[in-house]
């Protein structure tokens, strides 16, 4: 299989991969150069308190939840 580079620098994975490896939106990746010619990506595990933000989400009082460090550092809003 094959993907193309994007203008803003993004892959996008075909959806038949996606769907083989039960790929849900939202989910993290880490991402590593292992030579000149080899990207390799790996699926980060949910993380312990999964379920706690979760519940915290389902909450009906309004709050925000802190920025995480990642590529796209825009709050989630509630």
């Amino acid at each position: 299989m094959t993907t193309v580079l994007s203008e803003k620098g993004q892959i996008t994975l075909p959806e038949s991969m996606g769907e083989q490896l039960h790929l849900v939106a939202g989910e993290d990746f880490e991402i590593s150069v292992e030579d000149e010619d080899t990207i390799s990506l790996r699926r980060v595990s949910q993380p312990a308190n999964r379920g706690l933000v979760d519940l915290l989400l389902a909450c009906p009082a309004q709050f925000q939840i802190a920025v995480r460090e990642t590529d796209d550092p825009k709050p989630l809003q509630l």
